[in-house]
């Protein structure tokens, strides 16, 4: 199927490459709060605002791809991935912070 885009033709098969690389590439970005995730419960918490930040950002992501016309999985699915690494993040840099 072609769309057209700026009045150029583009290839739908191509758009759907770029969605599934985008969607793979967010999911390797989320898999990097694991990490800050061990270090608040080492006793090292870092930051709350970034996570608390990629929380929210992920939730009205995740929203706008379920709640569109056709659900957008290449959307829901990483940003719902988001949402828990965030808020996991989030909750242990408040929890550690205190001592775990």
């Amino acid at each position: 199927m072609q769309i057209k885009f700026r009045g150029e033709l583009v290839n739908q098969k191509a758009v759907n490459v770029i969605g599934n690389t985008a969607a793979v590439l967010a999911v390797i970005m989320l898999l990097a709060y694991i990490d800050q995730i061990m270090l608040n419960v080492s006793g090292r918490p870092g930051s709350i605002i970034q996570p608390a930040a990629l929380a929210a950002n992920c939730a009205a992501w995740s929203a706008y791809g379920y709640f569109k016309k056709e659900r957008d999985w290449k959307i829901v699915l990483p940003n719902t991935l988001g949402v828990i690494l965030g808020a996991i993040t989030s909750i242990t840099s408040i929890y550690c912070r205190a001592g775990c």
